[in-house]
Protein backbone atom coordinates (compact mmCIF):
# COMPACT_ATOMS: atom_id res chain seq x y z
CA UNK A 1 0.00 0.00 0.00
CA UNK A 2 0.93 3.30 -0.91
CA UNK A 3 2.33 5.72 2.32
CA UNK A 4 3.36 9.02 3.39
CA UNK A 5 5.96 9.09 5.92
CA UNK A 6 6.79 11.10 8.53
CA UNK A 7 9.81 10.40 9.72
CA UNK A 8 11.65 11.16 13.13
CA UNK A 9 9.43 14.48 14.46
CA UNK A 10 10.49 15.49 17.47
CA UNK A 11 8.70 17.00 20.83
CA UNK A 12 9.41 17.50 24.37
CA UNK A 13 6.58 16.43 26.51
CA UNK A 14 6.18 15.36 30.16
CA UNK A 15 4.44 11.89 29.99
CA UNK A 16 5.67 8.70 31.62
CA UNK A 17 4.96 6.53 34.92
CA UNK A 18 7.30 8.53 37.06
CA UNK A 19 6.47 11.62 38.49
CA UNK A 20 10.01 12.90 37.77
CA UNK A 21 9.18 12.46 34.20
CA UNK A 22 6.00 14.12 34.69
CA UNK A 23 7.62 17.49 36.50
CA UNK A 24 10.74 17.70 34.04
CA UNK A 25 9.60 16.22 30.89
CA UNK A 26 11.80 14.65 28.16
CA UNK A 27 12.14 13.86 24.59
CA UNK A 28 10.31 12.23 22.18
CA UNK A 29 10.59 10.84 18.68
CA UNK A 30 7.63 9.98 16.51
CA UNK A 31 7.22 8.30 13.25
CA UNK A 32 4.04 7.56 11.15
CA UNK A 33 3.18 5.64 8.08
CA UNK A 34 0.26 7.25 6.65
CA UNK A 35 -1.44 4.61 4.33
CA UNK A 36 -3.82 5.58 1.36
CA UNK A 37 -3.71 5.44 -2.44
CA UNK A 38 -1.45 7.93 -3.39
CA UNK A 39 -2.63 7.57 -7.39
CA UNK A 40 -4.99 10.38 -7.28
CA UNK A 41 -2.94 12.91 -5.88
CA UNK A 42 0.03 11.62 -7.66
CA UNK A 43 -2.33 12.72 -10.96
CA UNK A 44 -3.87 15.67 -9.96
CA UNK A 45 -1.24 16.89 -8.26
CA UNK A 46 -3.79 19.10 -5.88
CA UNK A 47 -3.05 18.84 -2.04
CA UNK A 48 -6.99 19.02 -1.72
CA UNK A 49 -6.87 14.88 -2.69
CA UNK A 50 -3.27 14.29 -0.62
CA UNK A 51 -2.72 14.25 3.53
CA UNK A 52 -0.90 17.67 4.16
CA UNK A 53 2.59 16.98 5.69
CA UNK A 54 2.41 19.97 7.86
CA UNK A 55 -1.31 19.46 9.19
CA UNK A 56 -0.74 15.87 10.51
CA UNK A 57 2.73 17.05 12.12
CA UNK A 58 0.74 19.92 13.57
CA UNK A 59 -1.74 17.12 14.86
CA UNK A 60 0.86 14.50 16.46
CA UNK A 61 2.34 17.35 17.96
CA UNK A 62 -0.74 18.62 19.94
CA UNK A 63 -1.05 15.18 21.20
CA UNK A 64 2.74 15.03 22.00
CA UNK A 65 3.02 18.21 23.88
CA UNK A 66 -0.58 18.23 25.36
CA UNK A 67 -1.82 16.10 28.08
CA UNK A 68 0.15 14.23 30.25
CA UNK A 69 -0.14 10.25 29.82
CA UNK A 70 1.33 7.34 31.71
CA UNK A 71 2.31 5.47 28.51
CA UNK A 72 3.70 5.25 24.95
CA UNK A 73 1.14 3.11 23.92
CA UNK A 74 -1.96 5.80 25.04
CA UNK A 75 -0.36 8.44 23.22
CA UNK A 76 0.32 6.06 19.97
CA UNK A 77 -3.46 5.12 20.26
CA UNK A 78 -4.15 8.72 20.83
CA UNK A 79 -2.62 9.60 17.52
CA UNK A 80 -4.00 7.53 15.03
CA UNK A 81 -7.58 8.13 16.70
CA UNK A 82 -6.89 11.69 16.03
CA UNK A 83 -5.12 10.88 12.37
CA UNK A 84 -8.41 8.42 11.36
CA UNK A 85 -11.11 11.16 12.59
CA UNK A 86 -9.07 13.91 10.74
CA UNK A 87 -8.49 12.53 7.31
CA UNK A 88 -11.16 10.14 5.40
CA UNK A 89 -8.75 9.18 2.91
CA UNK A 90 -6.65 7.13 6.04
CA UNK A 91 -6.91 3.23 5.44
CA UNK A 92 -4.30 2.45 8.02
CA UNK A 93 -1.52 3.92 10.05
CA UNK A 94 1.55 2.87 11.45
CA UNK A 95 3.08 5.07 14.93
CA UNK A 96 6.14 4.52 16.22
CA UNK A 97 6.83 7.00 19.42
CA UNK A 98 10.35 6.97 20.89
CA UNK A 99 11.67 8.00 24.15
CA UNK A 100 15.57 7.87 24.43
CA UNK A 101 17.71 7.79 27.41
CA UNK A 102 14.19 6.49 29.47
CA UNK A 103 14.78 6.26 32.79
CA UNK A 104 14.77 3.02 34.20
CA UNK A 105 17.81 0.92 35.47
CA UNK A 106 19.97 -0.66 33.14
CA UNK A 107 21.81 0.56 30.09
CA UNK A 108 19.17 1.59 26.48
CA UNK A 109 19.03 3.56 23.98
CA UNK A 110 15.90 3.92 23.80
CA UNK A 111 12.23 2.45 24.11
CA UNK A 112 9.52 2.31 22.26
CA UNK A 113 6.17 1.51 21.16
CA UNK A 114 4.55 0.95 17.76
CA UNK A 115 1.02 0.25 16.75
CA UNK A 116 -0.57 -0.62 13.44
CA UNK A 117 -4.40 -0.08 13.18
CA UNK A 118 -6.93 0.06 9.87
CA UNK A 119 -9.68 2.44 9.71
CA UNK A 120 -12.13 -0.73 9.75
CA UNK A 121 -11.47 -2.26 13.02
Amino acid sequence: MDKILLNGMAFYGYHGLFEEEKKLGQRFSVDAELKFSLKKPGKSDDMNDSIDYGDAYELVKEVMEGKPVNLLEALAETISERLFQSYSILEACRIRITKPDPPIPGHYRSVAAEIFRERNE
